[in-house]
């Protein structure tokens, strides 16, 4: 086990199976030495946990933990292309999208859940810039979607 897998199990977070592509894409991919995954919802063992628009059908702590969900699944992704979270040198870029009510304005407390963890299981390297984004809907009437982009050795 490398220094992230031991920070993973000492925090109690297991990174999920990468999940299938609903799409005509793949999860992630690696250009030199960095990282772009595709965005990623917040399943848990194939099914999303909610449905629905933050402010409305969703609450907004709620929605917090499927950012952090989604992350995870995010994180997946890319360790599918590299093999081991351990070459992680930086995460560069987290942008995240908020199925939001019109009245819903707040789309960066709900996206501090993919941020974070981020920053619980890199320290320094998990600090990132970041866009959280309040649209009409998302893929599947998912309340949260995140995409990152991260730099390995």
């Amino acid at each position: 086990m490398g220094a992230i897998d031991d920070r993973l199990a000492e925090l109690g977070i297991t990174i999920p199976d990468v999940a299938a592509p609903a799409g005509a894409y793949v999860p992630a991919i690696l250009v030199g030495t960095t990282v772009y995954t595709a965005g990623q919802l917040p399943f848990v063992d194939g099914a999303l946990p909610a449905t629905g628009k933050v402010g409305a059908e969703v609450d907004a702590e709620d929605a917090h933990g499927y950012a952090r969900q989604a992350v995870l699944n995010a994180l997946a992704a890319a360790r599918s292309v590299i093999g081991d979270l351990d070459r992680v040198t930086q995460i560069v870029k987290v942008t995240g999208f908020v199925a939001s009510d019109p009245a819903f304005t707040g789309q960066p407390g709900v996206i501090n859940g993919a941020s974070n963890v981020l920053g619980e299981i890199f320290g320094d390297a998990g600090r990132h810039a970041r866009s959280a984004v309040g649209v009409a809907v998302l893929p599947l009437d998912s309340p949260v979607e995140v995409e990152i982009i991260l730099e390995i050795e």
